[in-house]
């Protein structure tokens, strides 16, 4: 995807300091720890030993806090003091950045483990080992276990399979043991709502009409893009992509991808979980193609265009990304009469066109086949500037010497 740079904008006071504000944001993260997740194993050094709760300086930065029970022995005598290194386990994130709540018991399985973590709510990790139906097999520690697919991902998973193999962090939502076995269900989904909501918590503050916000890509639909900009995640309709008409999602942007969007409508919702519905453009970060159409789409230029849409009046050839013109129906046929502009072309073909009338504040261009205009004398045409990098475009003059170039 190419970079993306917002249009120029001399009056936008409050979207330059949207932007601005991003990028400091963006600036002041270089270099920065990435955050840990719940499930994570954190390492640090006990800073203080109170009574109900230890407080702990994670190692690469953070602070973690700690149950001072989980420091005792059976006869209830501390293993630890202030300056040793301890290890834990992230089990919920705290109300301000970089803090994490930890917990030292079941992590990687075991029946005795399973059960505490069922009660406590402590993450286990577990590697996957088979899909089956409707959710994927999960070996922890030697316990089989199932997660269902809805509780893999926070959207719906196309490719479970893709999961095998993988070791991933789950919460425990069944533990039952009978005659039979144990069944253990797992939750990943969980895991992963409760870390979206603790980011949320951060990001919800610059989440406002007009900010310009780093995200990435997290889901590609037809109807658009779905971007996570730190725990909010917003659609990019297809229409906001970009400029050019018809362009799938798919066709420019990945999962995963790293994206600039900015804020376009926010709408309350009453789903606590998602209390706000958030659309995003990448279009808005583009420089309007009609703002130098005057200069690039003067009457007289001439361009090989292609059909985008052919409608009973006319059809539209895209002269570049995000402008088309109309070449009426009139111009079709070789002179004869047609019922629709399909009779005569279809889209995706090629047509070298002569720009017959411009208006940039409508955003409309009027066209004609180069071939029906080429008697038109050149002479007053001399002055049609071309384009920088002009390929497809010249002058009618061009196109009586065969010299009009490939797009």
């Amino acid at each position: 995807m190419t970079d993306r740079k917002p249009p120029d904008n001399p009056g936008g006071a409050d979207e330059d300091f949207a932007a601005m504000f991003a990028a400091s944001e963006r600036a002041g993260g270089r270099g920065r720890r990435p955050r840990l997740a719940i499930g994570d194993r954190a390492r640090g050094k006990i800073v203080s030993v109170g009574q109900d709760v230890t407080v702990l300086e994670l190692d690469g930065g953070g602070e973690g806090t700690l149950e001072t029970l989980e420091l005792r022995d059976a006869s209830g005598q501390l293993t630890a003091k202030a300056g040793d290194t301890v290890e834990a386990r992230v089990v919920a994130m705290g109300e301000r950045q970089d803090f994490y709540v930890l917990r030292r018991g079941a992590g990687t399985g075991g029946r005795a483990n399973l059960a505490e973590a069922a009660v406590t709510g402590l993450p286990v990790e577990g590697v996957v080992t088979g899909v089956n139906k409707g959710g994927l097999e999960v070996d922890i520690g030697g316990v089989r276990a199932f997660c269902p697919l809805s509780q893999l991902e926070l959207r719906p998973v196309d490719d479970p399979a893709a999961y095998v193999g993988r070791r991933l962090a789950f919460r425990v939502t069944r533990h039952e043991e009978d005659r039979r076995g144990t069944n253990v269900v797992l939750s990943r989904r969980a895991l992963l709502e409760e870390e979206a909501r603790s980011r949320a918590a951060d990001t919800r503050a610059k989440v406002v009409v007009g900010a310009v916000l780093p995200g990435v890509v997290t889901a590609l639909k037809d109807f658009g893009a779905f971007v996570d900009v730190g725990g909010i995640e917003g659609l990019v309709p297809a229409s906001e992509i970009g400029f050019a008409r018809g362009v799938r999602p798919a066709d420019v942007l990945a999962v995963g991808e790293a994206v600039t969007v900015q804020v376009m409508r926010i709408e309350k919702r009453d789903d606590p979980r998602r209390p706000e519905q958030v659309s995003f453009s990448l279009k808005a970060l583009e420089r309007d193609p009609w703002q130098d159409a005057a200069a690039r789409w003067a009457a007289g230029t001439v361009v090989r265009g292609q059909v985008t849409r052919a409608e009973p009046f006319g059809a539209f050839v895209q002269l570049e990304p995000g402008v088309e013109g109309l070449l009426h129906i009139s111009e079709l046929g070789e002179g004869r009469p047609l019922r629709h502009a399909r009779d005569a072309v279809k889209p995706g073909d090629a047509l070298d066109v002569v720009v017959l009338a411009l208006e940039p504040e409508k955003r409309r261009v009027s066209l004609g086949l180069a071939e029906k205009h080429a008697h038109v004398d050149d002479e007053g045409r001399a002055a049609v500037r071309r384009a920088s990098g002009g390929g497809g475009m010249g002058t009618l003059g061009d196109l009586l010497k065969g010299k009009l170039p490939e797009r």
